[in-house]
């Protein structure tokens, strides 16, 4: 998947404007890749456009230990980013994890979410649910 291809999918999915889905993202990549083994970000960063593999990466250049926090503390992390609007951060880490699905290889993805509670699959739609395009299509 292509960076604009991820970020129009974000967009769609979160019904926002593509500047709106690109600040999402970064801020749901990055809070991701503070939150996850920095083996696991490393991999899942491996598979993602340029423009979006940093977003995963920079979070393990300033933190080496994995902080544990659940859903409702992801989503206010997002929300407090400095260009997040917050009341958009919710539609937005639902949209970016989506998208992410979509764009890395299943087992990488599964590995990733297997970090995080449960909870976190509450907020991530099927495959090829809500308007977004599946990688390759």
């Amino acid at each position: 998947m292509e960076y604009q291809d991820f970020i129009n999918a974000v967009a769609l999915r979160a019904k926002v404007s593509t500047d709106q889905a690109a600040t999402l993202t970064r801020a749901t990549l990055e809070t991701l890749g503070g939150r996850i083994s920095a083996g696991q970000a490393e991999d899942l960063a491996y598979q993602l456009p340029e423009g979006l593999d940093d977003c995963l990466r920079e979070p393990l250049r300033r933190e080496h230990a994995t902080s544990s926090f659940g859903l409702e503390e992801f989503v206010q992390r997002v929300g407090d980013r400095p260009d997040v609007d917050r009341a958009l951060a919710g539609a937005g880490v639902r949209a970016a994890l989506t998208t992410l699905r979509e764009a890395v290889s299943r087992d990488e993805f599964d590995d990733a979410v297997a970090q995080l509670p449960k909870e976190f699959w509450q907020v991530i739609e099927p495959v090829g649910a809500g308007g977004g395009r599946r990688p390759g299509s």
